[in-house]
């Protein structure tokens, strides 16, 4: 994914001495810079150079304080990470920013890109790292009136390394008093001409499956002019727990980001310690994972699907989209042992193989699933109120969606033909026949489209796991995947010790840093892993789709009726722990 001239470009632009190198397991250009020169140096990846890197995909920040493995790194208490993305050369960049004292301070880049808002302000929340001409810096995952930076290597990572928790009335009413909405605080003015528009408050309250989300709503009559997202209710610190887990215990965490997409969410992760270690996985795992992968994905979508034809009114779909996902979970109960959150990827393969007669379960749902979405088709899509509810509704163009970091189905909805699977294929997925929808308007209708005929091509995808599913091992023969075959740690001692140690310890993952990211069901997922050498990781970093996503909304709804953000949310198809992670 890299590019050989990328690196001498910027050096030849703002001199050699501007940048240090570093070599990363994920091969992709990472360069340091100082913080003075990052505005520039940005401003240009994403305007000034050949193919340029439009879409800031992942802003993140690094405590590097306690860490031991630097491999030539420049010195830093803190680091900021901007992770770039070209469309035209289909490559990414690296730039960081070494920070140091117990208060570092760097330069916006909103002018830059609209989408860095909420990353900036994440920065500032988990990482105390103060983000100097951000417009509005505030906590976003946190409550305003919390105590610390839960992501920094001092604070606490487990409820029994902190005191007892008490709340006395008074706490309880400064609490809630921290919890209204003030318009001012939110950079909202009384109008000149001595009237105000109103305001409505949508929430705290848990919207579906979408999750405990407040939406604050500045109304001219019905009119929208301004929406304002509260998120951060659904916060439990996915990434912190990273870093106190083991590499393989922290498998299960992952489920529990989307909670909708199963085995999709453990994909990324061990792909990402699989670059970290090296590790080679077998042909028959990568089908079985790709088959799983796209029964979650069918599975996410028709969550979305009939929650979305509730949204707008119609009762029977989500009564029946709900019933043919249980058919799916029979399926993945049968191979997994569970059905939502199975954690059943494991590093170097799968758990186990897969059991006698999963090709019939698999055969039954890919023979009944076909006319069902017929029937949708033409009850929901082809329906006169649902098209007028959605058509040239809420429309994203190419440019838009780059500007926020929008991928997946909702990016395809505005033309653009990009799907990891297809553009950067991991686990065998370019020896798979299936198309990628795409629609053109960019609106609610052309989001629920693009979905609607994923569908239909994960279904190709699965009959060709089930026709033409290798034979062999179904992990890695390798020393660090976790935990050996059970038939082997019956024949000797040593095997017997060693499932004990990577089972009760983990795997010991040689230090370095690895991105990786994969079409998840709302778009690219990526984990960013940062390896001390160490049996955890240093650093878990979750890049999720459904964050940009929802930034976008105020965009997408601004001028238009109550009823067209409804219509709006339940096109983005997010949830919350996605968001929040």
């Amino acid at each position: 994914m890299s590019s050989p001239n990328i690196i001498q470009e910027l050096e030849n632009r703002f001199g050699k001495g501007s940048f240090t190198t570093q070599t990363t397991k994920d091969n992709i250009p990472t360069l340091w810079t100082a913080s003075g020169r990052i505005h520039e140096i940005l401003r240009y990846l994403k305007t000034g150079t050949d193919r340029p890197y439009r879409m800031l995909y992942d802003l993140s920040a690094i405590d590097e304080r306690i860490r031991n493995n630097r491999q030539g790194q420049p010195e830093s208490d803190f680091t900021i990470v901007y992770h770039l993305l070209s469309f035209e050369r289909n490559e990414d960049i690296r730039i960081k920013v070494p920070l140091k004292g117990e208060h570092p301070s760097i330069p916006t880049i909103t002018d830059i890109w609209k989408s860095a808002d909420w990353y900036e302000r994440e920065a500032w929340d988990l990482f105390g790292i103060d983000i100097e001409g951000h417009p509005n810096l505030k906590r976003i995952l946190l409550p305003p009136t919390w105590k610390g930076h839960p992501l920094r290597k001092e604070y606490p990572a487990r409820r029994t390394e902190q005191g007892k928790f008490s709340l006395t009335e008074e706490e309880h009413l400064k609490e809630e008093e921290a919890q209204k909405f003030r318009p001012e605080d939110w950079g909202i003015t009384q109008r000149g001409n001595g009237t105000d528009f109103m305001f409505l408050n949508m929430g705290p309250h848990h919207t579906g499956t979408h999750g405990i989300m407040r939406v604050m709503l500045e109304l001219d009559g019905e009119e929208i002019v301004n929406a304002i997202l509260d998120i951060g209710f659904h916060h439990r610190g996915a990434e912190k727990m990273g870093e106190r887990q083991t590499w393989h215990t922290y498998i299960p965490y992952t489920d529990r980001v989307d909670y909708l997409a199963g085995s999709l969410n453990n994909f990324p992760y061990v792909l990402a310690v699989e670059t970290l270690a090296g590790i080679d996985v077998p042909e028959k795992a990568k089908v079985i994972r790709v088959m799983l992968a796209e029964l979650y994905r069918i599975a996410s979508h028709l969550v979305w699907f009939g929650t979305f034809a509730q949204d707008l009114g119609q009762l029977t779909p989500v009564v029946l989209t709900f019933n043919d996902r249980e058919r799916i979970y029979t399926i993945t109960e049968a191979i997994c042992g569970f059905r939502m959150h199975p954690a059943w990827f494991r590093i170097g393969g799968v758990a186990a193989d897969l059991p006698e007669g999963w090709e019939r379960l698999v055969k039954d749902f890919i023979d009944y699933l076909p006319p069902r979405l017929k029937e949708y088709e033409k009850v929901v899509l082809q329906n006169a109120i649902f098209k007028e509810r959605t058509v040239w509704i809420g429309v994203l163009t190419i440019d838009e969606a780059i500007e926020w970091g929008v991928t997946g189905p909702n990016l395809r909805a505005c033309g653009i033909e990009w799907d990891f699977r297809k553009k950067r294929p991991y686990s065998g997925y370019e020896q798979f026949d299936f198309d990628i929808p795409t629609a053109k308007d960019g609106d609610c209708y052309s989001r629920a489209l693009v979905r609607f005929q994923e569908m239909r091509q994960s279904l190709r995808i699965i009959k060709q796991c089930m026709d033409n599913m290798p034979t062999g091992p179904y992990k890695a023969d390798h020393p660090l995947t976790t935990p050996p075959r059970k038939e082997r740690t019956m024949q000797d001692i040593e095997t017997l010790i060693a499932h004990f140690l990577n089972v009760s310890w983990g795997p010991v993952i040689p230090a370095g840093e690895a991105a990786f990211g994969i079409e998840a069901a709302k778009g690219n997922n990526t984990y960013y892993l940062i390896s001390d050498g160490n049996t955890g990781s240093y650093r878990t970093r979750i890049r999720t789709p459904s964050f940009p996503h929802l930034q976008a909304v105020p965009k997408l709804c601004q001028g238009l009726q109550i009823a067209d953000l409804i219509a709006i949310l339940g096109s983005i198809d997010f949830v919350m722990g996605d968001v929040d992670r």
